[in-house]
């Protein structure tokens, strides 16, 4: 495998902060952090399946910084982060289009997760067994 690029090892980093904060304002304050991106408090009783949905972002999140300071990152990683911001993206227009929630309410995450897995999945250097399989 190639050796990752620095913009590359930027990005993880990046996304490694996003899903840190994710995780950190689901975990702690995920009344006031849902009130601030414009959707419905959950009630009390979910905010136990918040708390494991925030260990899963603040999970990610020390991957991420894991794979950006390793010296060949496991493209698998990088490319399971992809998927996330696929559906992360998806689900965004299907609440939108559902009229769940508006365009303002999604628009900055969706852009965040199309910008995040075009360039991950762009950036990620492809191993010479990934080539393999691909074909």
């Amino acid at each position: 495998m190639t050796r990752p690029t620095t913009q590359l090892k930027t990005l993880l980093f990046i996304v490694a902060a996003s899903q840190l904060v994710l995780g950190a304002l689901t975990l702690l304050a995920p009344g006031p952090f849902f009130a601030w991106m414009g959707l419905s408090v959950p009630p009390v009783d979910n905010q136990y399946m918040l708390g494991m949905l925030a260990a899963r972002f603040i999970a990610y999140g020390l991957g991420m910084v894991a794979l950006a300071r390793a010296e060949n990152p496991d493209p698998f990683w990088i490319r399971n982060m992809v998927l996330i911001q696929a559906i992360d993206f998806g689900a965004g227009l299907f609440y939108i289009a559902t009229g769940v929630i508006g365009l303002e309410v999604a628009a900055f995450p969706m852009l965040n997760a199309a910008i995040f897995g075009m360039l991950l999945w762009l950036w990620t250097p492809r191993s010479t067994s990934m080539r393999a399989q691909a074909t």
